[in-house]
């Protein structure tokens, strides 16, 4: 698998990631007390979960989760793109992550933020994250279940 960065041992796909934000979000970047986070592994049900707490959030009426993009809704933290927008905005925030623990927000560890962590079964991760991935073009060599499964297991 290529087209990564790497930041203390850790891949992110090259596009939307940057070395420098990834150590700054963890060093530099407020998680307030009023906000919230949904953590996950990768593949495994953020959107659904997102789209769940913006209908909590907005009393099950479904027009923000019709209207407003979900990266909007819940910008991912690690992004380039969802660290302006949250550092941009006024909170509280409800954003996402795909951050191990060492790579979090230190803010995180002072605050009362609320998190939600989703852990789903890895077989489960597996198969979603290959057919995934099969139909992007941000990861090369998904050519079968096999090479992916490898690379699954080195913790990629």
């Amino acid at each position: 698998m290529s087209d990564y960065i790497w930041f203390e041992g850790i891949p992110f796909p090259a596009i939307d990631y940057q070395k420098e934000i990834i150590g700054e979000i963890r060093d530099k970047f407020v998680i307030r007390d009023e906000d919230t986070i949904i953590l996950t592994y990768p593949k495994s049900g953020t959107n659904w979960l997102i789209e769940t707490v913006c209908l909590i959030q907005n009393k099950g009426n479904p027009e923000c989760v019709q209207s407003v993009p979900i990266w909007d809704r819940s910008p991912w933290i690690e992004t380039k793109s969802g660290y302006q927008n949250l550092t941009n905005k006024e909170g509280p925030h409800l954003m996402s992550s795909h951050l191990p623990f060492h790579l979090f927000p230190r803010s995180f560890f002072r605050s009362k933020a609320k998190v939600i962590y989703v852990i789903r079964n890895p077989r489960d991760v597996l198969v979603s994250g290959y057919f995934f991935w099969c139909n992007t073009n941000l990861v090369k060599n998904t050519d079968s279940l096999t090479t992916y499964f490898e690379w699954f297991l080195k913790g990629n």
